[in-house]
């Protein structure tokens, strides 16, 4: 199966994980390819980052090696909408996530939008709940939660305003745990 590679690496402050990949993204070989995409516009305008990043594969490696940002996804089967997939997808990928998030453990997992989340309860730790954004209370293994909108041009609910406080939050959450301070 074609799909993106995930950008993963030991000491990683945060992986970033999305539903599943879009084939547009696929193709070209990095997240968020999709040019009506709000990740890319909502990274640069938050305290994620401080240069500004363009869409690309360099980008990736970028956010990996400087500013310790990993990604995957809760399903690697690519589709044009989540709602394409299928109960079975979420069984088979989402115990891998698991592990991954188990193997590398980040400060936090950032599932990038409350459905990705909420599929991950369901499928891998089998609890049906409401997911609200920002910080969970849950953990996995030492890994906090957090989780923002997600960035799909699809999800209309949520502003570009909306993402970039949402980042700014989680990195504010961050720096209160890593240092104890505001």
């Amino acid at each position: 199966m074609n799909t993106l590679p995930d950008y993963l690496q030991p000491d990683l402050l945060f992986i970033a994980i999305g539903l599943n990949p879009n084939p547009l993204s696929v193709e070209a070989g990095f997240y968020f390819a999709n040019p009506r995409n709000r990740f890319w516009k909502a990274l640069n305008a938050s305290r994620l980052v401080d240069v500004k990043l363009e869409p690309c594969e360099a980008s990736m490696e970028t956010l990996l090696t400087k500013y310790k940002i990993g990604f995957t996804d809760l399903v690697k089967r690519p589709s044009t909408m989540g709602k394409d997939l299928r109960a079975a997808d979420y069984r088979e990928w989402g115990p891998q996530l698991k592990d991954k998030l188990l193997e590398y453990q980040p400060m936090i997992a950032w599932f990038q939008g409350q459905g990705t989340y909420k599929s991950y309860l369901k499928y891998v730790e089998n609890i049906d709940e409401k997911v609200a954004l920002g910080i969970q209370k849950r953990r996995i293994g030492k890994t906090r939660i957090f989780v923002t909108p997600n960035p799909s041009p699809a999800n209309a609910k949520f502003s570009l305003d909306d993402l970039i406080r949402s980042y700014d939050e989680m990195v504010s959450y961050r720096i209160r745990e890593a240092f104890g301070v505001g």
